[in-house]
């Protein structure tokens, strides 16, 4: 933005991957008909008392080793009181001043990197939806556990908040902290930002952003918000400290309400909760459990697999997804056969079912040995695409698959020669064209052929027939 300096800041809230509740027996997912996934502890009924989930402490834990930062060993939950409908205690049990951890970074790309302010664990608040006749309220989601990664404002650009988000989510993934699905709300992001003198050294007003549902749309409201102080700022007017809340549908920003600050809140130690108190051994085993992060295994995937860079990428964007495509290579199957059969034909063919990996009825080992027919001769390209969807919809091998559908793959030259000439008779025009030097032409007459044997007939022996005959001296 000419003559100024854009600064962005980002609070990211990241639902940790639990059965059940933060401090409650409750189940943690907040689908399913509303307030039917509520505990006592939930709505802050007399006589009862929060107990900390321990997978929580643990995810939140790896969440903050994954990021860099530094656990501190003994943090504490507090108090945040404020008034609102979807807040039926009256307060949020969150942290303060004694977070969980401290510190750590997150890769933004060109080999800078955003630092981190603080990561700390809270319980999220339930959901309200506005309606003609009034404002409902579900508390399905009330206590469910989160952690909120508070950037340092390092981000110069909504791109670079873009990518910073890429790389939190890929990385929370793949420690099996959340599954950050941002429709779903397990991941979701507000966004500060402010603009100051181009070489200046001193911050302007930040404005928070706030109903913002996938990492375009933070990068939209950012380069929108952008824009809009800009032109306040060159009018000479003034940025006011306020929450914007973004409309995707009209492109823009509406003010909602002005900014809290920290004592707006009336922070105190949570008395029903003692410190949370972290070992050496603890941590240790949180380490152990993160495993292999995206960037060792893309480079193992290079190293050993010798995998290019755009079959890389989409491979170690999930952790389940290469942990897939390994088996189907364990089993048998040439690297990079199965990551063009899983990227190139699997994938899609699942997502036009609507059927996730996990859910098909083709296993790697399954996969691996449909290569192993294609790789043997026994099956065509074509005829082999033809098995694999035989495959989805019904529990049989490739091999009873194959029988099934008499797919097996034709390469008898007394057999495909009459459909050769068939073909060279069809298309004359196609013939001519070959002859005259035009390659391209040869695909319409092996296209003939292979309609004619439903993909069956092997494209080396229909090539080496139609280019005998076509050379042929014509009688």
């Amino acid at each position: 933005m000419t003559g100024y300096t854009t600064v962005i800041g980002l609070e990211v809230h990241v639902q940790l991957a639990t059965k059940s509740k933060l401090f409650s027996p409750a189940p943690a997912k907040a689908l399913g008909d509303p307030n039917t996934r509520v505990h006592p502890v939930d709505l802050g009924l007399p006589g009862v008392l929060p107990r900390p989930n321990r997978h929580a402490i643990e995810l939140a834990t790896r969440a903050a080793l994954v990021l860099g930062a530094e656990v501190q060993r003994e943090s504490e939950f507090a108090r945040k009181h404020y008034f609102y409908p979807d807040l039926p205690k009256g307060y949020q049990i969150s942290q303060f001043d004694r977070p969980l951890a401290l510190g750590g970074t997150v890769p933004i790309g060109g080999g800078r990197s955003c630092r981190l302010h603080r990561l700390h664990v809270e319980e999220d608040a339930g959901k309200l939806s506005h309606t003609g006749v009034g404002t409902l309220v579900d508390l399905n989601r009330a206590g469910v556990p989160l952690v909120e990664i508070v950037s340092e404002p390092d981000l110069r650009t909504p791109a670079e908040a873009h990518a910073f988000l890429r790389h939190l989510r890929e990385v929370m993934r793949f420690a099996g902290v959340s599954d950050c699905d941002l429709e779903l709300g397990s991941m979701r992001c507000d966004a500060n930002i402010s603009l100051m003198p181009a070489g200046s050294d001193t911050f302007g007003t930040k404005v928070e952003l706030k109903n913002l549902n996938s990492l375009k749309m933070v990068q939209r409201a950012l380069a929108y918000e952008q824009r809009r102080q800009a032109a306040v700022l060159a009018a000479g007017g003034r940025i006011l400290a306020e929450t914007r809340g973004w409309h995707d549908e009209l492109g823009e920003s509406r003010s909602q309400r002005s900014k809290e600050q920290a004592p707006d809140y009336r922070y105190l130690p949570e008395p029903d909760l003692p410190p949370l108190v972290l070992d050496e051994a603890f941590l240790a085993r949180q380490r152990e459990q993160i495993g292999e992060l995206p960037e060792q295994r893309r480079e193992r995937y290079r190293t050993s697999f010798g995998l290019g860079d755009h079959d890389v990428a989409a491979l170690a964007r999930d952790r389940a997804l290469g942990d897939w495509f390994e088996r189907v290579v364990t089993a048998g199957a040439d690297a990079k056969s199965a990551c063009n059969w899983l990227l190139e034909d699997l994938l899609p063919a699942l997502r036009e079912r609507g059927l996730a990996l996990a859910d098909a009825k083709v296993s790697p080992a399954k996969l691996a040995a449909l290569i192993a027919l294609l790789d043997a001769g026994t099956l065509t390209r074509t005829t082999a695409r033809k098995v694999l969807h035989h495959l989805l919809a019904h529990d049989v091998s490739p091999q009873r698959a194959l029988a099934e559908l008499a797919l097996a793959r034709i390469a008898d030259e007394e057999t495909l020669a009459p459909l050769v000439d068939a073909a060279i008779a069809a298309l004359p025009a196609a013939v001519e064209a070959v002859r005259a030097g035009k390659e391209k032409a040869l695909d319409a007459l092996k296209g003939h052929v292979m309609r004619q044997t439903r993909g069956r007939a092997d494209h080396e022996v229909v090539d080496r027939l139609l280019r005998a005959a076509i050379e042929s001296p014509e009688p």
